[in-house]
């Protein structure tokens, strides 16, 4: 496989350099040094970006943009053989890696790479640790799947040795990285469409445990069942944290709530000279994230940041863009949007906001993707159930296009049969859903907009 070498800059062609991935990955190699240029298939705020700081991007993907003088040619995932930038990159024999291949290839290149994984929470937890080096001045290249307010954007080219970037699981992609510090936040059922069942997911994290070499660190949640599966037998240092004390070296106690559902709480560090506790408040909601600080407090030990620094840090992070963001006031009642698509995180979401007065809580949810909506059916009613009010938007398709005999009616009609007090409303297309809202809504409701699709338009839209 190609390798990548800071000290050797050569010509990279990113095939989907809009990406935010792709397009951070470029800035990387940019600040480098590497002569950066690329396509994608229409002009977007990241391609335009990129452009201002000196990279050349086609728009359409053309056989013609792939010349033999490029040292190496990075693909996404999502472009396929038949792709004719693919195909002349193959007829010509140049050097090729896939995106998290080159991920992996610009992790080696820094001596202390800390990767964040787990079904769940990756992106708040990459940004709580970023939040804490960057309060340390520790002056870190960070790469994450969000907009972190701090750095307006989702990449920071440090100059340190430390780079701190979310793994993905899907199709494997965190398997071609090279941490020294790992994490694993939990591991569930989700990408059935790549994954056969939760054993071959938790396969995946073993493998993925098993890159941490003998002189790093696997920071992992100890509620993670029978967790001891992916951890026994590693080389490497291995740090607990969870809610159960006995089994974790981190844990909370005495967690409380204000009006907006930000957790305070004690974090316990049990260390064989004994231990250490100190008071964090968060400015994010929901339990969940007590647990995604903790993580990021023990990879900040691990990396001997100051605590009381770590404390402050996590207390000033407000949150990356889409994960339980406010975006405002109608009528009296509040909007808020969050990423959640899977049932775990639409559980945690909906418990967070239940801390938060309100007279009704309402969810506009938008499922994504049919495989995941089939799979998780009967999990996605039981979650939803937490709301007052459930309307559904169609299914985001995303990159499938067969139904599998679905729709959103379908998960309308297991919700209702669950006979809880929810009151559960598929509408289907946005204009239906908005107008039913401004009909029903009234002050001091919440409103979430919720999903990994386009369902925050929603919120726009109300807003406007």
């Amino acid at each position: 496989m190609y390798q990548i070498d800071f000290q050797k800059p050569v010509s990279v062609y990113f095939v989907g350099i809009g990406g935010i991935s792709m397009s951070g990955l470029a800035e990387i190699l940019l600040s480098r040094g590497f002569k950066v240029s690329g396509s994608d298939r229409a002009p977007s705020p990241i391609t335009r970006d990129l452009e201002e700081k000196g990279i050349h991007v086609n728009y359409g993907q053309k056989a013609e943009n792939i010349t033999d003088d490029l040292d190496l040619v990075v693909f996404t995932a999502a472009i396929h053989p038949d792709n004719p930038e693919y195909k002349k990159t193959m007829e010509l024999g140049l050097p090729h890696l896939t995106r998290a291949q080159l991920l992996g290839e610009v992790m080696r290149n820094y001596g202390l790479p800390v990767a964040i994984a787990g079904t769940h929470g990756k992106t708040t937890t990459t940004s709580m640790i970023s939040e804490i080096l960057l309060h340390e001045d520790a002056d870190p290249t960070i790469s994450v799947g969000g907009i972190l307010k701090s750095i307006h954007g989702q990449v920071r080219v440090g100059h340190s040795d430390c780079f701190v970037a979310e793994a993905c699981e899907y199709t494997n992609s965190f398997l071609s990285l090279f941490p020294k510090i790992a994490v694993i936040l939990d591991i569930d059922a989700d990408h059935l469409d790549f994954f056969k069942d939760i054993n071959d997911i938790r396969r995946s994290f073993r493998r993925f445990a098993q890159l941490v070499p003998e002189d790093g660190a696997l920071v992992i949640n100890s509620d993670i069942p029978n967790v001891h599966e992916i951890t026994d037998g590693l080389k490497c240092r291995v740090v607990y944290y969870g809610s159960d004390r006995d089994r974790s070296e981190y844990y909370p106690v005495n967690i409380t709530y204000d009006e907006y559902a930000h957790p305070t709480y004690t974090a316990c560090h049990r260390t064989e000279k004994g231990g250490h506790t100190q008071r964090i408040s968060l400015h994010i909601p929901g339990e969940h994230n007590v647990y995604n600080s903790l993580a990021a407090l023990a990879v900040a030990d691990l990396l001997h940041v100051d605590r009381e620094v770590s404390a402050q840090a996590l207390s000033a992070f407000g949150g990356t863009d889409r994960r339980f963001e406010y975006k405002g006031k109608k009528n009296g009642f509040t909007i808020i949007d969050d990423y959640a698509h899977h049932p775990t995180e639409i559980t945690a979401t909906l418990r967070a906001a239940r801390h938060m007065p309100h007279r009704k809580l309402y969810v506009i949810f938008q499922p994504h993707t049919y495989t995941r909506t089939k799979a998780l059916m009967d999990d996605f009613a039981r979650a939803l159930t937490l709301a007052d009010v459930v309307v559904l938007a169609d299914i985001y398709a995303a990159r499938e296009t067969d139904t599998l005999g679905i729709s959103s009616k379908t998960l309308a009609d297991k919700i209702e049969a669950l006979h809880t007090d929810t009151e559960v409303h598929y509408l289907g297309d946005f204009a239906s859903i908005e107008k039913f809202i401004l009909q029903n809504c009234q002050k001091d409701d919440v409103v979430i907009t919720m999903g990994a699709g386009n369902v925050n338009d929603i919120a726009a839209d109300l807003l406007s």
